[in-house]
């Protein structure tokens, strides 16, 4: 049946009256009206400069000069209180357009640039949905930032006559901050500093601000660290306050203390960290208590004898939820008076515990568990690389009860597989760096047996502390307790992974819990050594859900744990401190904490966390650049790490160091993304690069700025 000019009319009034609500802020004319209405054909594209005048007629568009039209924006007030309304949190892109990542939706919502109404990465909003076009991902518009995540931002001078920018370096901020000159604080063109956001006023494109620190020049070793932190708002010192309060802590262990503890002084005791650590958390001690049976301890720093709740130290530490570890230095969660010298547990010096004690047979079977506060004195301060000497060998000091403990920790570590758990071994990226913070090499921290065999005792020490509280006698519900709980991966991206490897030979089973990790297992295992190995490695971990700290045990589907806590490691993270104070107060017997107030004690911790990896992550991009800034033109061998629409991420295989070929500089043919199937491909030739892939490249540029390196193609 022939449609009616009417039919086409109407259909096409609601496409165009569609188009202005899903940009209400944007002016169109009849050419770029053409342009976005998907397939117009001949017969429809001559009705749309008539339409577009009957709409303005009707006051539904506004003809802002000759042919162009906005939408009206009582039309805007209208929809606004019709369309559905979520929050979620801004992931800006470089380019001005967002996503918003909410719980409120399955998926995340698209935001284009002129729709994020002077929102910034990370803010925290609200978000007006679009009515769902078929097939198409969900879009809406800001209407409302409930809260600013950042207002500070770190970036390059960039001076003119009678103002200045700062240009900021991290690419999730889109738009430079205009500073008046009175507001430079002194700062030169090119310099790095730090301005505070001011205001950001209707009619202006970009917020306005004002220098509060001057950081220096770039390129500069203790610029750059300072300027990664100052960008996520990190400390990078303690305030003379700080280090006052715990100058007052005495380092002497008060006999009346000892006498209410455990005592475990003579019993052979030693710690294993790596060879350039000072602050030791934990220890282990060791006994034999007759044929086959042994006595292990896992002894952790008593912190929270020394950290008062409340007190100055203690909301320092809060505040700052955890230490972090960039690629040249450590900055503590708690000041170094406390982290590397009263609670370390330095070989050869009583010192104050919280303890977890098992007697085990040869089998690992644990035949007895005992928590409670100790006091011991470490005989040994261990390596990682001499332990795993010991272990190769079998000779060495402690030999006999190194072998003994590594023995047990294998036969823990298999049973833990077996029930479910699952095995990413992924190699660290470690810099040998001169005295002035420059990278000389690269090396790689792999998990060796000494290695696991500390994560397998400290495993077993942080569930059995949370089965302690978590496991209520009888009907009881249990008390508050902080425990670190990971979910099962999300069923989509699970089902897209499962997708994608069968294309490669390698099948999934996702019916059940069990399952799911058995073929996460086997897939890591099948792949070892192949060319596809990164890859999927790197799509198993994406499918995989984010472990988090929370009141409401789920349990760790990682490690198959019903009940898990962070109890090992106090000196440098705050919710391990919290787990010592709560497990200590219901040991005596203490009333349940305020679960809505250690709730947010968790979340915070949890963004702190996810705060401290970001930094910790551009340093070391800062570090690889640098490396890599004095080897222009040298060709590598890598293997592709990533894809996107912009161009084919590269992973150098001898130092691990990632960079980027552009899609512009593949100059052989027209190439497209193909998303499904994690690869590129060559619209006449049909080449394609995909993930996984070995290619040879060539160092092209070092961006320091960005923390970029471009690579171009080795035919």
């Amino acid at each position: 049946m022939k449609t009616s000019n009417k039919d086409i009319k109407k259909e096409l009034t609601e496409k165009i009256k569609d188009l202005f609500l899903q940009n209400p802020r944007s002016k169109f004319n009849y050419k770029q009206i053409t342009k976005r209405l998907p397939d117009p054909e001949q017969k429809e594209k001559k009705f749309i400069s008539g339409l577009l005048y009957s709409l303005a007629k009707e006051d539904f568009l506004i003809e802002v000069y000759q042919g162009k039209f906005v939408l009206n924006p009582r039309e805007l007030e209208k929809v606004k209180s019709i369309g559905p309304i979520i929050t979620g949190t801004v992931d800006m892109k470089q380019t001005g357009k967002a996503y918003i990542i909410t719980d409120d939706l399955l998926e995340d919502v698209r935001i284009s640039p002129n729709n994020t109404q002077k929102a910034l990465h990370g803010d925290k909003v609200k978000v007006r949905l679009f009515p769902k076009r078929k097939s198409a991902k969900t879009e809406g518009e800001i209407i409302e930032i409930i809260k600013r995540e950042k207002t500070r931002f770190v970036g390059t001078i960039q001076r003119h006559q009678n103002f200045a920018f700062l240009v900021p370096s991290n690419k999730a901020t889109p738009v430079d901050l205009f500073i008046p000159l009175e507001f430079l604080n002194g700062a030169k063109q090119g310099q790095k500093a730090v301005a505070e956001f001011t205001e950001w006023p209707d009619h202006a494109k970009n917020p306005f601000g004002k220098i509060v620190e001057v950081l220096g020049n770039p390129g500069e070793n203790e610029v750059e660290m300072h300027a990664i932190l100052a960008d996520y708002n990190l400390p990078s010192s303690f305030e003379n306050k700080v280090e006052k309060a715990a100058e007052k802590i005495s380092d002497v262990l008060e006999e009346k203390e000892i006498q209410k503890r455990n005592d475990f002084r003579d019993i052979l005791t030693f710690t294993i960290d790596p060879f350039d650590a000072k602050d030791f958390d934990d220890a282990l001690s060791f006994e034999e208590l007759g044929e086959n049976t042994y006595r292990i301890g896992v002894h952790i720093a008593d912190v929270s004898h020394y950290v008062q709740e409340n007190s100055i130290l203690d909301e320092e530490a809060y505040e700052r939820a955890t230490s972090i570890y960039l690629v040249d230095r450590v900055i503590p969660m708690l000041p170094e008076r406390l982290s590397n010298h009263i609670c370390s547990l330095r070989p050869n010096e009583d010192k104050f515990t919280f303890s977890v004690v098992f007697d085990m047979n040869e089998k690992g079977k644990i035949l007895k568990t005992w928590i409670g506060k100790t006091v011991i004195n470490s005989n040994r301060r261990f390596a990682y690389e001499e332990v795993q000497e010991v272990i190769e060998s079998g000779e060495g000091e402690y030999s006999k009860e190194i072998n003994i403990i590594n023995s047990m920790a294998k036969i823990i570590r298999e049973k833990r597989m077996k029930n479910g758990a699952i095995g990413f071994d992924k190699k660290e990226v470690k810099f040998k760096l001169d005295d002035s913070g420059k990278p000389l090499e690269v090396y790689f921290k792999e998990q060796k047996d000494a290695h696991k065999l500390i994560e397998e005792f400290m495993l077993l020490a942080n569930k059995a502390v949370a089965e302690k509280v978590g496991k209520a006698s009888g009907k009881a519900k249990p008390k508050t307790f902080v425990y670190r709980i990971h979910d099962i991966p999300n069923p989509d991206k699970l089902s897209s992974l499962s997708e994608f490897v069968a294309k490669l030979g390698y099948k999934m089973k996702t019916d059940t819990r069990k399952n799911i990790s058995q073929s996460f297992n086997n897939l890591l295992i099948r792949s070892q050594g192949k060319g596809e190995e990164n890859m999927i490695e790197t799509l198993a971990i994406r499918s995989m859900a984010k472990a988090e700290y929370s009141t409401q045990n789920i349990g760790h589907y990682g490690l198959a744990f019903d009940y898990y806590s962070h109890f090992t490691s106090p000196i440098r993270r705050y919710p391990d401190l919290m787990v010592h104070r709560m497990l200590h107060a219901y040991m005596n017997n203490s009333a349940s904490f305020n679960e809505e107030i250690y709730e947010e004690k968790c979340q915070h911790s949890g963004e702190m966390e996810k705060k401290a990896q970001s930094a910790e992550r551009d340093s070391l991009k800062y570090k690889q650049v640098e490396f890599l800034s004095d080897k222009i033109g040298v060709e590598f061998l890598g293997v592709i790490s990533g894809v996107s629409k912009w161009g084919i991420f590269v992973e150098i295989i001898e130092n691990k160091c990632e960079g980027m070929i552009r899609m512009k500089d593949l100059s052989d043919d027209y190439y497209t993304l193909d998303e499904d199937n994690y690869q590129v491909i060559g619209n006449n030739k049909k080449r394609k690069f995909k993930l996984g892939d070995e290619i040879k490249i060539r160092i092209k540029a070092a961006d320091f700025q960005r923390k970029e390196i471009d690579f171009e193609l080795v035919e």
